[in-house]
């Protein structure tokens, strides 16, 4: 510990995702860094985008760090991965209503006291409620996620008021917020990437200025500036992973999954839809590669024969007809 922080007056940044879970199962994900990362800023040309989002890769994780959770009566102790990451999985004491919750996440000193410290959000749905998984890149926006030089291009050349979105999106994701429930209790959204956590708050933004509901995201591995060219690669186990967690989370759920055929969302749905029978109510599929729309097509056959609601588009608003029709 005493190498974490020689001579170092600044205290670190934690950083702290949106969490879920119910009063058997929570979930918050973190990262501690040596301080805190440059904001996100606009720029008005290619070298000033570049530039800014450049500097969400210099970051400074620190490894084996301990921190503490603090939930209502509750505190509980972890450490920090090699990377910085940290994840606190519990059991609440109490009853957890649903809704939105605060916690807290607090780095400590080699003396135990806490030195930083930073607050996130827990969204606890209603078990009648559905929950929504999505992936983002080339599902929600356009990213060419499947060739790295032209995702680095859109990546580096975009700020995230000029991303491109598919048309109609928010429209169809804010009816499956309202599907068989109330406005004041929207269905859950869990977005699914393999972009890394440097852009949380990134795709944050980029959600909240084209009105795409809120929700929890879960990223891939934060990434230093020399491994930017291996950005949004991972193996799609990890992402199978991710979503496996967030079904075991929520035992009384049904679940709508929503991705494309640009990598292997078809294989993963068709592989969560057979491990967990009746738990997924309706797969949606964005056919972004025309190439790959007769496999896939084959593969949601192979779904809906487990009685599962299927649809591949190319437009949003064929799947918000197909939405309105099912729910």
């Amino acid at each position: 510990m005493a190498k974490l922080y020689p001579k170092n007056k600044q205290a670190p940044f934690v950083k702290v995702y949106h969490g879920f879970g119910h009063a058997h199962d929570l979930h918050v994900f973190g990262h501690v860094l040596k301080k805190q990362p440059p904001g996100l800023r606009t720029g008005n040309n290619l070298l000033a985008n570049l530039y800014n989002l450049l500097r969400l890769f210099f970051v400074k994780p620190l490894g084996g760090v301990p921190v503490r959770l603090l939930w209502e009566q509750q505190q509980i102790e972890g450490t920090t991965e090699d990377d910085g990451f940290f994840h606190f999985e519990w059991q609440s004491i109490e009853s957890v209503p649903a809704g939105r919750h605060t916690v807290t996440v607090q780095c400590m000193n080699e003396q135990g006291q806490p030195i930083a410290g930073g607050q996130g959000v827990i969204q606890v749905p209603h078990i009648t409620q559905y929950g929504i998984i999505s992936d983002i890149d080339d599902t929600v926006m356009v990213s060419h996620s499947a060739t790295i030089l032209k995702r680095l291009k859109v990546l580096f050349t975009r700020h995230p008021g000029t991303r491109e979105i598919f048309k109609d999106i928010g429209g169809h994701y804010r009816l499956l917020a309202l599907a068989q429930t109330t406005a004041d209790m929207p269905n859950p959204f869990f977005y699914v990437s393999s972009s890394e956590w440097n852009l949380y708050d990134y795709l944050q933004s980029v959600f909240k200025q084209n009105s795409i509901p809120e929700g929890t995201f879960l990223l891939n591995q934060i990434k230093r500036w020399f491994e930017i060219w291996k950005t949004g690669k991972t193996k799609h186990e990890g992402k199978l992973l991710r979503i496996v967690r967030i079904l075991e989370s929520f035992p009384n759920q049904q679940f709508i999954l929503l991705g494309d055929n640009s990598q292997s969302d078809p294989e993963i749905y068709k592989t969560i839809t057979e491990k967990y029978a009746g738990r997924i109510f309706a797969v949606y599929i964005r056919n972004v590669y025309g190439s790959h729309s007769f496999k896939t097509e084959q593969v949601l056959k192979q779904i809906a024969a487990c009685g599962v609601q299927t649809l591949q588009f190319i437009h949003s608003a064929d799947a918000i007809q197909h939405t309105r029709e099912i729910l």
